[in-house]
């Protein structure tokens, strides 16, 4: 894992919960990867071993890592499909709506926004 800022607007469980997804949308942990040990998180970043434990159990709970008795956390196959399909979903309901309010408000266009964000890149 890469350096880490925590910050105040969630909880650090959630946050580390959120990184670890990001590294599996992004392909840096993939289907049969271990996840660090909690010991070794914790350690890493000075965070009680209880916090780690939870955000591994948050994910072990929506099916995305499991536990290999005495090996530690491997993320599942599938888990990417499963994630990116959720994450389709949740930015569709709750962060969509806004940005197509704004979209609107500002009086943008679909060309204006693809010639735009064509260039940006």
């Amino acid at each position: 894992m890469t350096a880490i800022q925590w910050s105040d607007g969630a909880p650090i469980y959630r946050q580390l919960k959120e990184r670890v997804v990001a590294m599996m949308l992004d392909g840096v942990l993939k289907p049969g990867d271990p996840l660090p040990s909690v010991r070794q998180v914790a350690a890493e970043y000075q965070l009680n071993p209880i916090t780690v434990s939870r955000a591994y159990q948050e994910l072990a709970d929506e099916a995305l890592v499991e536990k290999r008795r005495g090996l530690g956390m491997y993320v599942t196959e599938g888990a990417p499909e499963k994630l990116l399909a959720s994450e389709r979903e949740r930015f569709l309901r709750e962060e969509w709506p806004a940005v197509l309010e704004r979209i609107q408000r500002l009086g943008l266009s679909l060309e204006q926004l693809l010639r735009d964000a064509g260039g940006k890149r």
